[in-house]
């Protein structure tokens, strides 16, 4: 793993990728940016924030985890870019421009989650595990119980 997280290669994908998609939505006229743009200004930021954060967490689960969270950020980014084309705020070959490159992105950050993986596996103990002997269990016949169930003096006993 590397030094610092601002050595990793796939967050720097994800930096380039957020503020470019920032350059272009500050652009946009203020219904766009509050409608559209913020969106997609979040979902980009969030995939970095997100790798960062990983980078950050000592428990291999977590880091994970928060991987995961930056792949659903990605997701939520190629949504927003749809709604870009459909609605006329970025031009097709722009709009393609970005989803291949998140979508080298996404490569990025499953190599990424697999190499942790694959740390985590080589750092997990070799043992074997213990067992108990399984627990005996008796039954009984029901005709075997004492009736009544309990004596006149122990139900004195148990409510006082």
């Amino acid at each position: 793993m590397s030094a610092t997280f601002e050595d990793l290669r796939v967050l720097k994908s994800a930096e380039e990728i957020a503020d470019s998609v920032w350059k272009t939505v500050v652009q946009w006229d203020e219904f766009s940016k509050d409608v559209v743009g913020k969106q997609i200004s979040r979902s980009a930021d969030s995939i970095g924030a997100n790798i960062a954060e990983s980078f950050g967490r000592y428990n291999f689960g977590e880091k994970l985890q928060f991987l995961y969270y930056s792949r659903g950020s990605l997701f939520e980014t190629k949504y927003w870019l749809n709604r870009t084309r459909v609605r006329g705020l970025m031009k097709p070959d722009e709009v393609e421009g970005y989803v291949t490159r998140l979508t080298d992105l996404a490569r990025q950050l499953n190599s990424f989650a697999s190499g942790l993986k694959t740390v985590r596996a080589e750092q997990k103990p070799k043992t074997s595990s213990v067992r108990e002997d399984q627990a005996e269990y008796l039954t009984i016949s029901l005709d075997d119980i004492p009736v009544p169930l309990f004596s006149e003096e122990e139900l004195i006993w148990l409510t006082s």
